[in-house]
């Protein structure tokens, strides 16, 4: 992936005048599209981008240290998001409003406290579900991605909303609620369907009474610093955010964590059981570390090294997003290149995930390249699932601790084997999913 160019002027990539949404079409995607571009032309591609003029797209983490501090994301790759939001597209706020926004997040959603009052009630979703495949493993293969992500879902409302799934509304109410808004405002984005944008908008106006709900009864017993580091509705509000701003918060966040982290989890699954070595491994460790137990305990995670090393090695090859975007406030040196202010620069996620130079065999499973001496000597951006600088995920952490708390509980009971005859193909749908799910046998150990 070294390129050659010269300048600002010659960055290679595809004529400038071609049809850059067909482009996108015929290779299945943004994820797909990327890794030509980059097999192609090297670790600095510029491609036109449909409605967004002409992209840099950089697959070289050496290179990506130029833009890691950049607060800026292209507004219009995201305003598809705005129906969704009162106060602002905060995928898109200015810097100045996303810091101080982002640290009270990261106060929460990065924190121990949050992490420790959350788990019981993560803990008893994920046995929920591993008691249902339990009782229909006898009727054949489990769908992977679509029970994975539906507890995904039913984990950032527990998160989000806490108690007030009990006071102003149903879980089940609000899941529904949700996959409504999601289907029709986001699925089907521009088309005229008039009866569906009517099921939206009543979804949309349920979900927000739901968090105004939760938030008059955090206001009604007010919060301590505990609460505070540990509830993010609790925090939001003592931070002085407005209501608009504190709905559009929990919503964004049920939005960014509905997927991705059941994905994750399917993917992990579905490598662990083409290589029954490794499943193996990490089996042993689970066994080891639960014991008789068939749940972890919060403090139990750090010790599953081999299964955080397979799950990261899983998001390397299948990361849940497809990309992540910035918009160049000033001009960025990239090597012999220099990218113009307003520039929109891309991270191919995959493209990065798979570049031979510092992922030796990238399409090869190896979760042993996260092991501590492995890591030493690659580049900090050589992996980035979660994004890169101050526009990145701010709910990487959470997620690390759902996908692991899950994948411990349904590998210390079940054992896991492909269904035979199908064929597992990653596309991308918002998140990289398989075409058809990923069908698997499931059988208690």
């Amino acid at each position: 992936m070294r390129g050659d160019g010269r300048g600002s002027s010659e960055i290679p990539g595809p004529p400038a005048d071609g049809d850059g949404g067909a482009a996108l079409a015929e290779a299945g995607g943004l994820h797909n599209y990327q890794l030509r571009l980059h097999a192609e032309y090297g670790p600095v591609v510029r491609f036109p981008l449909p409605g967004a003029g002409e992209a840099v797209s950089v697959a070289d983490p050496v290179l990506l240290e130029a833009t890691a501090r950049i607060d800026r994301r292209p507004e219009k790759l995201f305003e598809f998001l705005a129906p969704l939001q009162e106060s602002g597209n905060l995928q898109t706020i200015p810097a100045s409003e996303h810091g101080p926004w982002r640290r009270v997040m990261l106060s929460v959603l990065a924190g121990r406290p949050s992490h420790e009052a959350h788990f019981a009630a993560f803990t008893g979703l994920a046995s929920d579900l591993a008691d249902r495949w339990a009782a229909r493993a006898a009727e054949g293969p489990i769908a992977l991605q679509k029970d994975l992500s539906e507890l995904s879902l039913q984990m950032i409302c527990r998160y989000a909303l806490g108690s007030g799934l009990e006071s102003a509304g149903s879980a089940a109410r609000v899941v529904s609620a949700f996959e409504v808004v999601l289907t029709e405002y986001l699925a089907r984005a521009g088309a005229n369907d008039p009866e569906g944008t009517r099921r939206a908008e009543e979804a949309l106006t349920y979900l927000r009474s739901t968090v105004d709900g939760v938030l008059a009864a955090h206001r009604g017993r007010g919060t301590g610093e505990q609460a505070e580091r540990s509830d993010l509705i609790g925090a939001l509000s003592a931070a002085g955010e407005s209501p608009a701003r504190i709905r559009d918060t929990v919503l964004m966040t049920m939005l960014a964590a509905h997927h991705t982290t059941g994905v994750a989890i399917s993917w992990t699954l579905y490598l662990l059981a083409r290589h029954p070595d490794a499943a193996d491994r990490v089996r042993a460790e689970v066994d080891a570390v639960l014991g008789d137990r068939d749940v972890p305990e919060y403090g139990d995670l750090k010790r599953l090294t081999h299964l955080e090393m397979a799950l990261k090695e899983a998001m390397r090859l299948y990361p849940p997003g497809p990309y992540g975007a910035r918009e160049a406030t000033e001009d960025v040196e990239l090597g012999p290149y220099t990218v113009p202010a307003g520039t929109t620069i891309f991270y191919p996620f995959w493209a990065v995930h798979l570049n031979p130079e510092y992922w030796p065999d990238p399409q090869a499973f190896d979760p042993g390249r996260f092991g501590p001496e492995a890591s030493a000597g690659r580049p900090r951006l050589a992996y980035i699932p979660f994004g890169v600088g101050p526009r990145s995920c701010e709910g990487s952490a959470l997620a690390m601790v759902e996908a692991e708390l899950v994948l411990a509980v349904l590998l210390k009971r079940f054992r896991f084997d492909l269904a035979p005859g199908q064929t597992v193909t990653p596309v991308e749908r918002f998140v990289l999913w398989a075409a058809d799910d990923i069908l698997m046998d499931v059988a208690e150990r």
